[in-house]
């Protein structure tokens, strides 16, 4: 029996098995090679960004507003048909002993080029719909974002307080032991004890924030787990600010009011058609007396009662209406990019300072404040004090971080790269 010894089979086996493992390999490889990149890159994909896409788009206002762009394209190929059907016509009569009959078939033609009318208005209706649909999905996805951030802060605050909770209680502990040595008096005790149930207060405030920052993000992120509550750092670095000109012509909301504003144009050109009358052509042929007939009809409405010129000045102002609401849109939209941006660099300004200002304090600002306390530098008064103003510092702290993570969102969500933004993000 012949046997062959392969590289990468660790095993000699009969060709004819060899052969057969070295057939499925090649097919599986094959396989492989023809399967798309997307799909293997999707199957591969383990990012935040691309965890955080998938949970929104199974949001059901997103399929909602996908079925409302399926149904707004489906329209818009209804327009890319033919205007006009052939028609099909037949007559029969009897004439003594003779059976006379006709049968035709005739054709309106487009004479005036309505059905290209209609072609450039189901391009704009798709674009419209398109970057509607673009403009909802951003939406939500900043909407979702918020909440993460919102969920953070909470969690962030709810354990500061439980720290100072906790602090508290060994401060009243300890208080209690020196007021027993002789070393304070009833006064501190009572103070501490009220600095307690401030404490235990915040804290149930702060955990019930953080409870319905997480209802919330349930509703929205289905698969919401605190395996993804950090959002990776490139979300938050800084990008382009300046091109505010190519941002606003860009932003879905703009440009979907500028394709509607096409469409209504398109529609006014259609109806000053509609008052333009097209032939219908037919042709028919038949026996009648026993004799074969064949003829020719041209027939041509005469829009002498009624010529759709009211419908085309209605079109016409629908159009200039149209024209107003993107300009509208337009301005708000630079207005709205321009605030964000100013807002964005105040909070950024401010948070990159107070990151300066705090680096390691946090922590030792508290163990500081301990050894006052206890070496009896402080009282339990301004102990307690001190450690008020502390907290009020790392709350603030919380805050400027949280809200320079909103206008980061807000402005991701106003110049219109949210989409980039999160398909920038690998972590």
């Amino acid at each position: 029996m012949n046997f062959l010894k392969i590289t990468g089979l660790d095993y000699a086996k009969p060709i004819s098995a060899v052969a057969g493992k070295i057939k499925y390999m090649c097919l599986l490889g094959l396989c492989l090679v023809l399967l798309p990149g997307s799909v293997l890159a999707e199957e591969a994909d383990t990012s935040w960004g691309f965890w955080f896409r998938s949970q929104v788009n199974q949001h059901p206002d997103i399929i909602a507003a996908r079925e409302k762009m399926q149904a707004a394209l489906s329209m818009a190929d209804s327009l890319d048909q033919p205007l006009y059907n052939p028609e099909l016509d037949t007559e029969y009569e009897r004439e003594g002993r003779d059976n006379n009959y006709r049968l035709g078939l005739s054709q309106t033609i487009d004479w005036w080029g309505k059905r290209d009318q209609q072609r450039q208005q189901a391009t704009f209706g798709r674009k419209a719909a398109r970057r509607a649909f673009e403009l909802t999905l951003q939406q939500k996805s900043a909407e979702a974002l918020q909440a993460v951030v919102d969920w953070n802060a909470a969690r962030a605050q709810a354990g500061l307080a439980r720290t100072q909770e906790e602090q508290l209680d060994t401060l009243l502990t300890l208080v209690k032991g020196r007021q027993q040595s002789g070393d304070l008096g009833q006064v501190d005790v009572e103070l501490a004890f009220l600095g307690l149930s401030q404490k235990l207060n915040d804290a149930a405030q702060a955990q019930a924030r953080m409870r319905q920052a997480e209802a919330r993000l349930e509703e929205l992120l289905p698969d919401w787990s605190v395996r993804w509550k950090d959002i990776p750092e490139t979300l938050w670095a800084n990008g382009e600010r300046g091109n505010m000109d190519q941002w606003v012509e860009q932003h879905p909301a703009v440009t979907a009011a500028r394709a509607e504003w096409e469409v209504t144009k398109k529609m006014a050109d259609l109806a000053r058609l509609r008052g333009k009358a097209e032939p219908t052509v037919g042709l028919n042929g038949g026996k009648s007396s026993g004799s074969t007939v064949v003829g020719v009809t041209l027939s041509i409405p005469l829009n002498v009662r009624n010529n759709f010129s009211a419908q085309a000045r209605a079109a016409s102002r629908e159009s200039f209406a149209a024209e107003a609401s993107y300009r509208a849109v337009q301005r708000r939209q630079l207005s709205a990019i321009r605030a964000s941006t100013a807002t964005l660099e105040e909070y950024e300004k401010r948070y990159l300072r107070w990151q300066t200002l705090m680096e390691g304090r946090a922590e030792s600002s508290g163990d500081l404040l301990e050894k006052q306390w206890r070496s009896g530098d402080m009282s339990t008064t301004e102990y307690l004090l001190s450690l008020q103003q502390r907290t009020q510092g790392l709350i603030a702290g919380i805050e400027l971080h949280t809200q320079y993570q909103m206008a980061r969102i807000e402005w991701l969500l106003q110049t219109g790269q949210m989409e980039n933004a999160l398909m920038q993000v690998k972590q």
